[in-house]
């Protein structure tokens, strides 16, 4: 039954929108925070050091933790087009960066947009 003079606004959900793939890379290089993610069908767990675009797609550089290694100092670097992985998701696992002697981008004409600090 409608009341004359009265209005009722349809309740509106309040959720916020999911937080951005650079947004939760952005977040989990400044807090040193492992995430998870899928990549080519396997499931990883990057450490991620740094944030850049080339050719206008948005690249991160991250250490698999997953990747069984010969030596602690064979752990290096891989680079992830953001838009290949699925499933990401921040986790609350902290992790120390790889002291990088070179903080250049992989090829020239790679743009940085963010990178973790040196402890």
């Amino acid at each position: 039954m409608q009341h004359p003079g009265r209005h009722y606004a349809a309740m509106q959900k309040t959720t916020q929108p999911a937080p951005s793939f650079e947004r939760k890379f952005t977040e989990a290089i400044a807090l040193r925070r492992l995430i998870v993610a899928v990549y080519n069908g396997s499931e990883m767990l990057l450490a991620p050091h740094q944030l850049f675009t080339r050719h206008g797609d948005l690249y991160v550089s991250a250490l698999n933790m997953k990747k069984t290694w010969r030596s602690e100092d064979e752990r290096r670097l891989g680079y992830f087009k953001v838009e290949g992985l699925s499933n990401v998701a921040l986790t609350d696992e902290t992790f120390d960066p790889l002291p990088v002697d070179d903080a250049s981008l992989p090829r020239e004409g790679d743009k940085p947009l963010f990178s973790v600090l040196p402890a």
